[in-house]
């Protein structure tokens, strides 16, 4: 299933709420292949829960087709770098952000497995990007 993105000019007041963690015990593997399907759809590289009106602390990224369950940012690398930065729920607005290049994250995957990885580049630019949306936060806040 497809689902349409909340555009920030219709949706402001649900992309700003702050999303809550999920439970173990909650079957979400259905509602992932959705967000999965969605976000190739719409040609995306990454894709949060809350871009499609759930707020919850879920998103995935298109690299390695990571799922991203609960996530928290243990630490942050020393460099920062700016990079063009666009965003689904504003389309044709583009905004340059500036990133740390390198992060140690923990989450969930969909198996429920807690990973503890550190992550640079791009991963970790369209990580923090995802992130910022679990929180309430846009590219326009930058």
């Amino acid at each position: 299933m497809i689902y349409p993105i909340l555009l920030y000019k219709n949706n402001r007041n649900i992309l700003r709420r702050k999303s809550i963690n999920i439970k173990k015990k909650l079957n979400i593997l259905e509602l992932i292949n959705n967000m999965f399907d969605t976000m190739y759809n719409y040609n995306g590289i990454g894709l949060s829960a809350p871009q499609i009106g759930i707020n919850i602390n879920l998103f995935i990224i298109s690299i390695n087709k990571m799922v991203i369950i609960n996530p928290i940012i243990i630490k942050f690398g020393k460099k920062k770098y700016y990079k063009k930065e666009g965003c689904l729920s504003l389309p044709n607005y583009y905004v340059n952000v500036l990133r740390y290049k390198s992060i140690l994250i923990e989450f969930y995957n969909e198996k429920w497995e807690k990973k503890k990885i550190k992550i640079k580049n791009l991963s970790s630019r369209i990580f923090q990007h995802e992130y910022d949306h679990l929180k309430g936060k846009l590219i326009i806040d930058y």
